[in-house]
């Protein structure tokens, strides 16, 4: 029983925490509409993770009260705290709180599933005329995600009207079912994986993907006689194998990067390939492969690039000058408070938050010249 009751009391005490962390965040809002940005900087989390942090903060502070003193007494944390105040965001205030008022009895001995059943219910009880609205409200926020997974694999997210979203999975089921036979080595599940990949790639049998994507790797490794690691812009590591195969595929373009024997930095990009290129652009979405803002991993051939100052007194050649964001990071640049220092001699680029807050991100070599042991 002591080990039982330390771990509860440890748990009322992280609940405490939380609810501090999230009263400050919620105060910090008030004042400025990029907290989370720096949110992300700050806890080492994605944006996303940030911006979700902030709303739930700024819910608790002003809609959930009922809500907010159970995590301040350590009852729910933040959690159990997002299931109740998720289905109740497309509410009004008054309504919010009623359902607030009304889970506040209700919270014991319920899991986070258990409490936005609850919540759900109640939703509809307070506000039944207002289904249909929140259901239009939900539906304008639709959305597609793709979230890098390890060992070579990601999950792309859809989040679609519930009727759509029946009706796409009933199809890909369907088709899905109809190649099963004695010969079919696949299970179901991957067969529902492989007809959703060709039907969004249009490609049937398995062929490859229409979209660019950018994948890094080194001639050897190309040409078979080594297996070292490639790299995919937006995921990270994927092994040689898979490397081969994308390059190999018919649909793919190669070109050529020269990069420096000493620290693996691209020096240029082949001009020749199938269709003409800008070559300047070109070669910064190669070289930086990713959104340069600390800890952005958005691929650089879907970002912006930018011109760190209008021209250069030093020499230096344009694409020194030249630096990739994502729109959104491109964007906060001009925001008050925030500040972007690119290093020209060493591509550092430093970014200094409105709270003073300095965070550095180093451009990545494209060759890997250190060894392990």
């Amino acid at each position: 029983m002591g080990e039982i009751t330390e771990i509860i009391a440890l748990e009322r005490q992280r609940a405490r925490t939380e609810a501090l962390q999230y009263q400050a965040i919620a105060a910090l809002a008030e004042q400025r509409d990029d907290v989370a940005e720096e949110l992300a900087l700050v806890l080492s989390v994605t944006v996303h993770k940030a911006q979700r942090m902030v709303a739930l903060a700024i819910m608790l502070a002003h809609r959930l009260p009922a809500t907010f003193a159970a995590m301040r007494r350590g009852d729910i944390d933040s959690a159990k705290a997002t299931a109740i105040a998720e289905p109740t965001a497309s509410l009004s205030d008054e309504h919010a709180r009623q359902v607030d008022a009304l889970m506040a009895e209700r919270l014991e001995g319920k899991n986070p599933g258990q409490l936005r059943r609850a919540v759900a219910r109640l939703v509809h009880r307070v506000d039944p005329d207002g289904a249909a609205a929140r259901a239009q409200a939900r539906r304008r926020e639709r959305k597609v995600e793709l979230l890098p997974g390890y060992d070579s694999m990601s999950t792309l997210v859809a989040d679609l009207p519930a009727e759509a979203a029946s009706a796409a999975y009933a199809r890909v089921d369907r088709l899905a079912r109809q190649l099963r036979g004695r010969d079919e080595p696949r299970t179901l599940d991957q067969l529902r994986a492989d007809v959703l990949a060709d039907l969004l790639l249009d490609s049937p049998g398995g062929g490859g993907a229409k979209a660019e994507i950018f994948v890094y790797v080194d001639a050897k490794t190309l040409a078979g006689a080594d297996d070292q690691p490639a790299e995919l812009a937006g995921y990270g590591p994927i092994p040689g194998w898979l490397a081969r195969q994308i390059a190999h595929d018919p649909g793919s373009t190669w070109r050529r990067i020269v990069t420096d024997p000493l620290n693996g930095q691209p020096i240029d990009v082949g001009r020749q390939r199938y269709r003409p290129p800008a070559a300047t652009d070109r070669f910064v979405r190669v070289r930086d492969r990713e959104c340069r803002f600390p800890g952005c991993h958005r691929p650089a051939q879907l970002g912006d690039n930018d011109h760190h100052t209008p021209w250069d007194h030093h020499g230096h050649t344009d694409t020194d000058q030249l630096i990739n964001y994502c729109r959104r990071h491109h964007r906060l640049k001009d925001k008050t408070g925030w500040r972007y220092d690119l290093d020209i001699e060493t591509g550092v680029l430093t970014v200094t938050t409105p709270s003073g807050m300095r965070y550095h991100s180093t451009p990545d070599a494209l060759a890997d010249h250190t060894s392990i042991g």
